[in-house]
């Protein structure tokens, strides 16, 4: 089998099964790929739910983007051939990684237990909404309603208004950047004490923290706080100024965290008058005054076009950025100059941009990227080079891919 080099990523030798869908698992996987690893995408006749998605639209390139430089197999784990296919791979893999509902694997005969018991060192990795025990457990889980149920909406919009959920589906994908830490810790753990262990993560979990400005508002007003939402101002109310204010040609945002960035601030604004107005000499005092801090700085930013400020501001050591469309952020010259984004042709979709792992190793060359192969492509020549079935066997589940 004709694997691509990545003697030096710090993953290489590992061999994942990847059962996962949509974005949560594919997002972890992708990245266990990117590090080095040999990752065989499963999926059931016709596809998993993503590659299915393609027939919408643009709904094709999300997959393309969390499945690039992984094998593809196409195995119904619900035919005896199939099931004799994963438990023949499982025995050989040092992970597997499910996102199905709880229970699911179970009632096909392939949960953890039946797994481990042929292979004690795989590392058997889930991830739900919910998680698999709790009252929540059996609960239909999705991005969307995830949000709703943690938190993240009800802190998300302005307070007038309704709820909203977060643009990006974070839930998902905050879930999925947990379920690649706990595998590499779980394969940390492995090596140092030869124990491999199930893990598990949930989307709900994995959004508590981040509502931590919000949660700090809640505790220090004892839960009577009626501003959960906060729109574009700071989640706990704790720093003025902290906004997304007009320009002549657009939005910015700009931060000042402490005393020596509202300084330097309203020298740019040439505004010693406020530097020197008493009602805002404190951080304390600007939250206080927050109203008067965003109108003025709000007058002030709309004279002006974006990108003339943005410099003006960084100039100044001022936190700030433009607030910028997707086509902008697709051609990011930092993002692509650093290689985190890079543009390939795939077969399917023709040019398109696609990110690279956030995680970078010193010295180490990142893994070439391949595009996502097409269904059941790789079915043959993985069976045959990583178990023993029959000819037969193989050939039987081959021609159905």
């Amino acid at each position: 089998m004709n694997l691509p080099d990545v003697s030096a990523l710090p993953m290489q030798g590992l061999l994942v099964l990847d059962l996962t869908q949509i974005y949560n698992g594919p997002y972890a996987t992708y990245l266990i790929a990117l590090a080095g690893a040999t990752v065989l995408k499963v999926e059931p006749p016709g596809g998993e739910p993503l590659r299915r998605r393609g027939v919408v639209g643009g709904a094709g390139l999300p997959f393309a983007m969390l499945n690039g430089c992984k094998e593809s197999l196409q195995i119904d784990l619900k035919s005896e051939d199939g099931k004799q296919a994963l438990r023949a791979l499982a025995k050989k893999a040092d992970v597997l990684v499910e996102n199905f509902a709880p229970g699911v694997m179970d009632k096909l005969g392939l949960g953890d237990a039946s797994l481990r018991e042929a292979n004690p060192r795989l590392i058997y990795a889930s991830s739900s909404g919910f998680g698999r025990n709790g009252p929540y457990s059996q609960y239909p889980a999705m991005d969307l309603t995830v949000q709703a149920m943690s938190g993240a909406m009800h802190v998300t919009g302005f307070p007038d208004r309704p709820p909203v959920k977060c643009g990006p589906a974070i839930a998902d994908f905050f879930a999925g950047i947990h379920l690649y830490g706990a595998i590499a810790t779980a394969l940390y753990e492995r090596e140092r004490t030869g124990i491999a262990r199930r893990l598990e993560v949930s989307m709900q979990d994995a959004i508590y923290a981040s509502l931590s400005s919000n949660l700090g508002m809640h505790w220090f007003t004892k839960g009577e706080s009626t501003l959960a939402r906060t729109g574009n101002r700071h989640g706990g109310l704790a720093e003025s100024p902290y906004n997304v204010y007009p320009t002549a040609d657009g939005w910015i945002a700009l931060i000042c965290v402490g005393d020596a960035h509202w300084q330097r601030l309203t020298q740019v604004m040439e505004r010693p008058d406020l530097s020197a107005d008493a009602r805002l000499q404190t951080l304390k005092l600007r939250v206080e005054h927050m109203d008067l801090v965003d109108e003025v700085i709000g007058a002030w930013t709309v004279t002006m076009e974006t990108q003339a400020l943005f410099e003006k501001l960084i100039a100044a050591a001022v936190p700030a950025a433009p607030v910028r469309n997707l086509e902008e952020v697709m051609n990011d010259r930092n993002m692509h100059a650093r290689g985190a984004l890079a543009r390939i042709e795939h077969p399917d979709y023709g040019s398109i941009v696609v990110q690279r792992s956030p995680m970078q190793y010193d010295g180490v060359e990142q893994r070439p990227l391949e595009p996502s192969h097409r269904l059941g492509v790789d079915t043959r020549r993985v069976l045959e080079t990583f178990t023993d079935l029959p000819a037969e066997t193989i050939g039987r589940l081959a021609s159905k891919a």
